[in-house]
Parts: C-alpha cells; sequence; structure tokens
C-alpha cells in the first residue's frame, strides 16, 4: 500500500513539472515567443527566476502569489494549472497506468497538449498550429509502437487503428465546418483550429473513442451555451470557442469512454 502511495505521489509531482512547463507554452506560443530558449522572468519587472521561483505550486504559496522582486501580484491560475496538470496525470494513472504504462503515457502526451489547447483557446480563440503538428509527431510514433506492441485504447490489434481514428475525427469536424458555411456563409459551425486538432485525437483514440469526444464535446457545448445565453453572458450570436469542450471531451473519453460505448451497446441490444 505505502509503495502504491509513493508511486502516485510521484506520479502527481511529474504531473506538476508539465503543469509548469505548460504553463510557458500557454503564455509563450500565442506571442511566438521560443518555449526552450529564454529563462522565465517576471512579467513585470523582467527579473529572471531561480528554480525557487519556478517550484510548482509551493512556489507560489511561498512567494504568498507575489514576485519576489517586485511584489507584483502573480496570477493564480499558474498555480491551478499545475495542480490540474497533476491531477490529470494521477487519473490517467489510475485508469491505465497499471494495465498498460504505454496507454498512460500516451494519454498523458496528448492531455499535455490539450491543456494548453483549453486555456490558449479560451484567451485567444485560436487553437495554434505548433500545437496540432506537436500532437501529429507524438501520433506518428504512437503509430510505429502500435503496430507491434497494440495499445488497448483502441480496442483491437489492427496497426492501422490510429489512422482510421484520425481520418474519423478530422473528416467528421470537417464535414461539419464544411456544411456551417454553406449554410451560415461563414466559419460559425467550427473553427478551422477545432477542425485540426482532431486528427492527433483520432490518431491517439482511434475511431470509436473518437466519436465519443465529438458527441461529448457538442453536448458540453450546448448545455454550456444555452446556460450562457440564459444567465445572459452570451446571446444567441455569441460565439464560445469549441476547444475547451474539445479539451474536456476527450478527457471523459479517457476515463469513462469505455463505459459509454458499452452502455450505448446494451442499450441497442435490450
Amino acid at each position: 500500500m505505502a509503495e502504491v502511495i509513493y508511486l502516485y505521489i510521484n506520479i502527481a509531482l511529474v504531473g506538476l513539472l508539465i503543469g509548469s512547463f505548460l504553463n510557458v507554452c500557454i503564455y509563450r506560443i500565442p506571442k511566438g515567443e521560443s518555449v526552450v530558449k529564454s529563462r522565465s522572468h517576471c512579467m513585470k519587472c523582467g527579473n529572471k527566476l531561480s528554480w525557487l521561483d519556478l517550484f510548482p505550486v509551493f512556489s507560489y504559496l511561498f512567494l504568498k502569489g507575489k514576485c519576489r522582486y517586485c511584489k507584483a501580484k502573480i496570477s493564480p491560475r499558474y498555480a491551478l494549472v499545475e495542480l490540474f496538470t497533476g491531477l490529470v496525470f494521477v487519473l490517467l494513472f489510475a485508469k491505465y497506468g497499471f494495465s498498460s504504462i504505454a496507454d498512460f503515457i500516451a494519454a498523458s502526451y496528448l492531455m499535455s497538449i490539450l491543456i494548453v489547447v483549453f486555456f490558449i483557446d479560451l484567451d485567444h480563440l485560436i487553437i495554434p498550429d505548433e500545437l496540432v503538428i506537436t500532437g501529429l509527431v507524438g501520433g506518428v510514433i504512437l503509430i510505429i509502437y502500435n503496430a507491434f506492441y497494440p495499445l488497448n485504447i483502441y480496442g483491437n490489434d489492427r496497426w492501422w487503428s490510429p489512422l482510421v481514428g484520425s481520418v474519423v475525427g478530422f473528416g467528421i469536424l470537417l464535414l461539419i465546418g464544411g456544411l456551417g458555411f454553406l449554410i451560415y456563409r461563414s466559419d460559425e459551425a467550427f473553427g478551422g483550429g477545432d477542425v485540426k486538432i482532431f486528427a492527433p485525437i483520432g490518431l491517439f483514440l482511434g475511431w470509436q473513442m473518437t466519436l465519443v469526444v465529438i458527441i461529448l464535446s457538442a453536448v458540453l457545448a450546448s448545455i454550456i451555451g444555452v446556460f450562457l445565453i440564459v444567465i445572459g453572458v452570451k446571446d444567441r450570436k455569441s460565439g464560445i470557442p469549441f476547444g475547451p469542450f474539445i479539451v474536456i471531451g476527450t478527457f471523459m473519453t479517457y476515463l469513462f469512454g469505455q463505459d459509454i460505448i458499452n452502455w450505448y451497446i446494451g442499450r441497442l441490444i435490450y
């Protein structure tokens, strides 16, 4: 029992550290800045930050949410992103880690990219191509690995399962986006980034799970959209970023996707 707890603590710490790097990506990618070349610095005073200032969550608490040098307030979202990433890693490990470490690593890789997608799309209404490409690169590696050691997530041992998933995910969103353009004469249905991000999602999840992601994302977006209209935050003509719903739908699919598929098949049979 102690060994399991120790293992989960280490997984959480890895998640926190990766979450710290994801914060850098969330801030720099929309600005076109390198995420690896320059050291982290205070956005107010410009002072370079030491490792003591960058230790995930704990530095934020120790510094009481302020810069060590100029005492400017630090957004609590930095710590929340780190905590959320740590939680995602722990839950994914609980789901896949003991049965297939490869499935866990693949899921963690994709969700790390999607966490960045969540916040960038929320802030800037874009899904940068760099994130799509990073996902595709990981997906290509996954295709090669799956050809020799099939992943559980696909539900079969066919080497081409990731490719079918990518075509299904990208193709369905592209079709819906095209129909939306024909109907509305605009790109109101989906943005280009929403369509493109489903290419790597399909590679990582396969076609069945990707369909679950599409359905969950659409349902969540509809519910939240109606709620925002009812409370007066948005009106019928206002757009909301779809990326965050894709991210939540993907994470829910990783945790409950097979249960949802089994439930649906059970309903068809009985």
